[in-house]
């Protein structure tokens, strides 16, 4: 009964002790070629840079991260694709744009984030606090939407029409990247092929600023 007892006193302890914090690393850059257009001919340069959990490759990224809160920050995902035709008799693998990763730098928790309408070829995201602003594209192809997205919400914020997307096979090629302002907290959309348009966010909802409000 004794020695069942300081077992027990002693995983009580154990339990009890503060959790390591996890080490998150995000390595040097590494420069690689992205091949766009019908043919692949159009070779663009990419940064990409491993991220390390614990010393572990747990994903690539590019860019630069975006820090929400002091646990929490976003990241672009960056990946390698088996583009290995079965006739081929050596690998071939081509790097992509990806989405967005949230990474936990308490837990070490990566997680992907579902960003509804996101086209990881036509369109980039900015974000603002735990906020983010990027050009949609519906699943034909054909419309160009608005989009705000807030993390931990299912819905977005933000999801209206803008006009049409524009033919075309280079990325980023719908429109400019969203800008944001605070104090009011203001996003403006400016698609190539329409009109700029800003929305005002108020907590979890947003207005269309017109131009009489302008």
């Amino acid at each position: 009964m004794l020695l069942g007892l300081c077992l027990a006193m002693l995983a009580a302890r154990v339990s009890a002790a503060p959790k390591k914090q996890h080490v998150i690393v995000l390595g040097k850059w590494i420069f690689a070629q992205w091949n766009v257009g019908p043919a692949e001919d159009r070779p663009l340069p990419l940064k990409v840079r491993a991220l390390y959990v614990d010393d572990r490759l747990r994903e690539f990224t590019l860019g630069d991260p975006h820090e929400v809160t002091d646990r929490l920050f976003v990241v672009r995902r960056a990946f390698r694709l088996n583009d290995q035709l079965p006739a081929d008799r050596k690998p071939r693998w081509r790097w992509e744009r990806g989405g967005w990763l949230m990474v936990d730098r308490f837990s070490g928790r990566i997680t992907p984030l579902n960003l509804p309408l996101f086209d990881s070829f036509h369109t980039s995201a900015a974000w603002f606090r735990d906020y983010t602003g990027y050009c949609g594209v519906s699943e034909d192809g054909e419309k160009l939407y608005a989009m705000v997205a807030q993390l931990g919400r299912k819905k977005p914020i933000v999801k209206q029409e803008i006009g049409a997307t524009i033919q075309g096979d280079m990325p980023d090629a719908q429109c400019d990247t969203p800008e944001w302002q605070r104090a009011p907290v203001r996003v403006t959309f400016r698609p190539h092929a329409g009109p700029s348009v800003t929305f005002t966010v108020h907590g979890h909802v947003a207005d269309l600023l017109s131009d009489s409000d302008e």
